[in-house]
């Protein structure tokens, strides 16, 4: 798939996934130290998305596309559930936001879901992650409920559960 420059990408080697790894730890880490810390931020990366973390959730189903500019600039993790799509991840570099590549991803992940003729898209945010939450209100997502996961060690997320209809 290609939109201006953009262009999507398939996660399927271990070339990829290495790739998504790296992207992450840079996205991860300047995105959500200030949010989460980054004591919770190391501990999030090692146990969802190291190398081996990622390459077991493809194996489990969620597939992972990366998207270039025409260097890597993001990723896209979805898992197609039951009558909806659940939008794992979605992540740009700090400085490829604000451009349009992420309405282009989610417009990605919509053609995904009708194709597949879900019925809605969920995907959830950290409740304090002001931006991505008024970003995805204006594509139309509405808050369903807040999420509290334990994700070991003392950590949790502490999310809201948001959803669009198709």
């Amino acid at each position: 798939m290609k939109h201006d420059k953009l262009q999507s990408k398939q996660v399927v080697s271990e070339e990829d996934i290495t790739t998504v790894a790296i992207l992450a730890k840079q996205i991860w880490t300047q995105h959500y130290t200030p949010i989460i810390g980054i004591a919770q931020v190391d501990y999030m990366l090692a146990k969802f998305q190291d190398e081996t973390a990622i390459a077991a959730q493809i194996e489990k189903g969620y597939s992972y596309t990366l998207w270039h500019n025409p260097e890597p600039i993001g990723y896209l993790c979805l898992l197609h559930q039951n009558d909806g799509l659940f939008i794992s991840k979605i992540y740009l570099l700090l400085d490829e936001r604000g451009k349009g590549y992420g309405k282009k991803m989610m417009t990605y992940a919509i053609a995904e879901a009708k194709v597949n003729k879900h019925k809605y898209i969920r995907l959830t945010v950290n409740k304090y992650n002001d931006k991505s939450i008024a970003a995805y209100e204006k594509l139309g997502f509405i808050k369903k409920r807040e999420v509290v996961f334990d994700i070991g060690k003392g950590y949790s997320m502490d999310d809201f559960e948001m959803e669009l209809a198709i």
